[in-house]
């Protein structure tokens, strides 16, 4: 068979198993209510816009603003013709935000986590990461030439046997996600500090789901869990909580941002960021600094889902980040049950395997600072029919 074919072949496999993803088309901006084409108006319950600011008049103003004053591009990479004076002030808004030093910008948090591993360990280093980190991070450290490494998800245990069966590396990295995107589950980070101070070792944390969303100020996982100023760097995202638009950074010590702008490969070879999203975060951080209210009212709505979809008789993954997966074991089952849901006028998506674990599949809900009460109960009232419907519940 040739490629071609080959690839064919699979795909239509994914069809009959009813595992083949599709696109669904938005005929206007995110928000807690979104028009998708051949279906109207329906509640966004699958999105990463955590406080509303995807849409919000700021942020879309600062764009706006942005490309008249800065232009559409720079049509250029950071050492060569591509930075402006916004670009240095969001770098160091985002490290002012997070309590470090110095910051760097990147086309997306996957970039980040890219640019990092490969950049600053060699052969004679270590790094050790959470077995359930994101993607990107797996991918990063397949870069390195550094021992690669995983821990039990949250197991400091395992982390701490890994460290001490790995003392003689020259220099060791611990990497976990705050927030682990499939579980809504917090990464121990008071325990993983000690761990990494115990041992010689500097923390990154990927924290791109806990931004904005965590934490008293919206500063994060370790905000939420009292670490704040503790943490040796983070990587982390503008494309969720901070307007859903793009880009991501790295920021920490001066010496390793530095370093990064010196030799990390998709900052050195990416075009800059380009103006509207800079001066978009940066409004979107501005707005953050003066008010938490958002980040109030998503602790509150997550809150109110959380107990009554409990109450609905449904297994869900305890905690209390805004994701919230809905267990359903089967994954063609989440995926036709999602699709059932959005007739029904919400728009939730499934997940299963390879995603998830096998008999994992879930739906995951995701909750919005901008859901009314009224969005949440319809959701959850739809929610609980079809799943009636496929006999997850009692009819």
């Amino acid at each position: 068979m040739s490629l071609i074919q080959t690839l064919g072949a699979e795909l239509d496999q994914m069809k009959e198993s009813g595992t083949l993803k599709r696109e669904l088309m938005l005929k206007g901006p995110q928000g807690p209510l979104v028009e998708v084409e051949g279906m109207g108006q329906v509640i966004m319950l699958t999105s990463n816009n955590y406080l509303g600011l995807a849409n919000h008049p700021e942020i879309t103003a600062a764009a706006e603003k942005a490309e008249r004053d800065y232009g559409y591009g720079l049509a250029s990479v950071r050492f060569i013709c591509g930075t402006q004076d916004i670009h240095k002030r969001l770098e160091a808004s985002i490290a002012e935000f997070f309590g470090t030093e110095d910051s760097i910008l990147y086309g997306s948090c996957w970039n980040a986590n890219e640019g990092l591993f490969q950049t600053v360990l060699t052969e004679e280093d270590a790094v050790i990461s959470d077995e359930l980190n994101h993607a990107s991070i797996i991918d990063g450290i397949r870069l390195t030439k550094a021992r690669r490494l995983r821990f039990r998800n949250r197991d400091v245990s395992d982390l701490r046997r890994l460290l001490e069966e790995n003392g003689d590396a020259r220099n060791k990295l611990i990497m976990t996600d705050g927030v682990f995107s499939m579980e809504g589950s917090l990464a121990p980070l008071p325990e993983l500090v000690a761990a990494a101070d115990e041992s010689d070792s500097f923390l990154v944390v990927d924290d791109s789901h806990g931004t904005g969303v965590l934490g008293g100020r919206g500063r994060g996982t370790a905000e939420e869990l009292g670490v704040f100023g503790k943490i040796g760097a983070y990587t982390s995202t503008l494309g969720k909580a901070l307007g859903g638009s793009h880009g991501g950074f790295t920021t920490g010590p001066k010496a390793l941002v530095e370093f990064l702008r010196q030799k990390s490969r998709p900052y050195l070879f990416s075009n800059t960021l380009p103006p509207a999203v800079v001066m978009g975060s940066l409004a979107a951080l501005e707005l953050m600094n003066r008010d938490n209210s958002l980040v109030e009212r998503l602790r509150e709505n997550t809150r109110y889902f959380r107990d009554r979809i409990t109450a609905a008789g449904f297994e869900i993954r305890e905690g209390i980040h805004p994701i919230v997966p809905i267990m359903i074991g089967d994954t063609a089952k989440a995926i036709a049950m999602s699709a059932r849901i959005l007739d029904r006028g919400v728009y939730v998506s499934g997940f299963g395997f390879p995603v998830v674990p096998q008999g994992a599949a879930r739906l995951r809900c995701q909750i919005s600072a901008a859901h009314t009460t009224e969005h949440l109960e319809r959701a959850i009232e739809a929610i609980t029919d079809v799943a009636r419907e496929f006999g997850v519940l009692p009819g």
